[in-house]
């Protein structure tokens, strides 16, 4: 083994606690978004979304302090990269939905004859000639 990089089991690993980290991320922030909006989450969902996300950072934490093959710079970088990456994916998941909500909310005050018009049936019915 030698001291070049990582191996792939290592980036195996990385890479599915990122995709783990991320998920946690956006769903612990939907939860809390859907709580202040009066939308009901389970107990049981919120505090499972926590877990994931401590878990997450908890497992990116003993992997980088375990990692000899990797430079005190190179942990510092994974490490940071990780966290400005859950906090990417929350604001990204953040402005989607804000943007879908305002969305909704101007197509709500948009006048009838701004709206679009209906699909139109070209077909022949039955009993029209």
């Amino acid at each position: 083994m030698s001291n070049a990089g990582m191996e792939l089991n290592e980036k195996g690993y990385y890479l599915t606690l990122l995709l783990f980290g991320l998920f946690a991320a956006v769903s612990l922030q939907k939860t809390v978004r859907d709580r202040s909006d009066g939308i009901a989450v389970t107990n049981l969902y919120y505090g499972l979304a926590w877990f994931a996300l401590v878990a997450s950072l908890s497992l990116l934490a003993i992997g980088l302090w375990n990692a000899g093959s990797l430079s005190l710079s190179e942990k510092g970088f994974y490490g940071i990269s990780f966290a400005m990456s859950l906090f990417a994916s929350v604001a990204v998941q953040k402005n989607v939905r804000d943007l879908s909500q305002f969305k909704g909310e101007t197509e709500a005050e948009e006048p009838a004859a701004y709206q679009a018009e209906p699909a139109h049936n070209f077909l022949p019915t039955s009993g029209a000639h």
